[in-house]
């Protein structure tokens, strides 16, 4: 039998709603409780509300903090704050890169359900699945329980986000647009799941790391990349994603990043016409289609005439986790060289 299921085969999540209207209602009697008061009369004849109790009032100051305020709090990127009674321990994940930040988090263990390619770190590929994330098992997740979904905000279905907000499931969403909201959503992943010492290491590593990349080569002299995201058809990133940040951490200029689609499709016309000096692929296997041999019949962009065409593991960059920074590094590299031919060409 499939775990959150009866015999007659349905959800069985009388216990888990129980559980938080048992909670509800306990925060409501002691809220009441505490803020009753006495109309008793003074030697003047006036009513003057005083507590019940002196024993009872400092019961009231040590206690009502801890219902009133949440155990576990964290603003996500859409602007909403989400307020768990306590840490999170039934984590589920709706895209792999929020895997590896919740692991890199130090909460790892508490994560219940995942969608189908988070494979990093390597615990993660015995996590159970729950779909992937165009395609969601709402089912599993409803028996799975979860006190705390992170979903990916523009790659999470809507239609099937909006059956999760109807379940009554607390979730958080994610968007990261640069570098340096990795570090930030690692704080408040830390936060939600009550490891904030590890996950505030994790962010303070990943900012250093992202501070020395910068200092390298973020002011050296600038070139135009295009990032190809995929082949068939042509896509590349806007400015707006955090793929054309790290273009720019690396010195170098994203061609397309004036168009407002995250993920736009793109025509080989309109990279002609932008003239890039670095073409990067990051979408496909390095050898899937031969992709750089389609180029070679441009000869007229720049890239391509200097042999600028290079490839960067697409799960590096496309991952918005603390291994983006390899990918960025690895990008970092290739920018750097092409730079350095340019440089030599002009010398000449």
């Amino acid at each position: 039998m499939h775990p959150g299921y009866n015999a007659s085969g349905m959800t069985d999540l009388g216990g888990f709603a129980f559980q938080k209207l048992a909670f509800s209602r306990v925060k409501k009697i002691l809220f009441v409780r505490c803020m009753k008061q006495r109309n008793i009369k003074t030697a003047f004849g006036q009513n003057r509300p005083i507590f019940s109790g002196l024993v009872f009032g400092l019961l009231c100051l040590i206690f009502l903090p801890s219902v009133v305020t949440a155990a576990a709090a964290a603003v996500d990127d859409t602007g909403k704050k989400v307020a768990l009674p306590q840490p999170a321990r039934r984590i589920i994940t709706l895209a792999p890169y929020l895997t590896e930040l919740v692991y890199a988090a130090g909460a790892g263990q508490w994560i219940v359900g995942t969608v189908t390619h988070s494979d990093f770190p390597a615990a993660a590929k015995s996590l159970p699945r729950i779909g992937n994330y165009p395609a969601l098992d709402l089912e599993a997740i409803a028996a799975l329980r979860p006190d705390l979904v992170l979903a990916w905000k523009s790659g999470s279905p809507k239609a099937q986000m909006e059956k999760l907000h109807q379940l009554g499931l607390t979730i958080w969403y994610s968007a990261p647009q640069q570098l340096q909201d990795v570090a930030g959503t690692l704080e408040r992943l830390g936060r939600l799941a009550g490891t904030e010492d590890t996950a505030h290491a994790a962010a303070q590593d990943f900012l250093q790391r992202y501070q020395n990349l910068k200092n390298r080569y973020s002011h050296r002299p600038q070139l135009r990349v295009f990032y190809q995201l995929w082949d068939k058809p042509l896509m590349t990133v806007s400015g707006a994603q955090i793929i054309s940040d790290v273009i720019r951490l690396c010195g170098g200029k994203n061609v397309f990043a004036d168009l407002e689609v995250l993920a736009p499709t793109v025509t080989q016309e309109a990279v002609l016409t932008a003239q890039p000096e670095v073409i990067i692929a990051g979408g496909m296997p390095e050898t899937h289609g031969h992709w750089w041999k389609r180029w070679q019949r441009w000869p007229s962009v720049a890239a391509v005439r200097n042999q600028q065409l290079y490839f960067v593991p697409g799960d590096l960059l496309h991952r918005h986790g603390p291994r983006i920074l390899d990918g960025a590094e690895k990008m970092c590299r290739v920018i750097e060289q092409a730079r350095q031919q340019k440089n030599a060409k002009s010398f000449n």
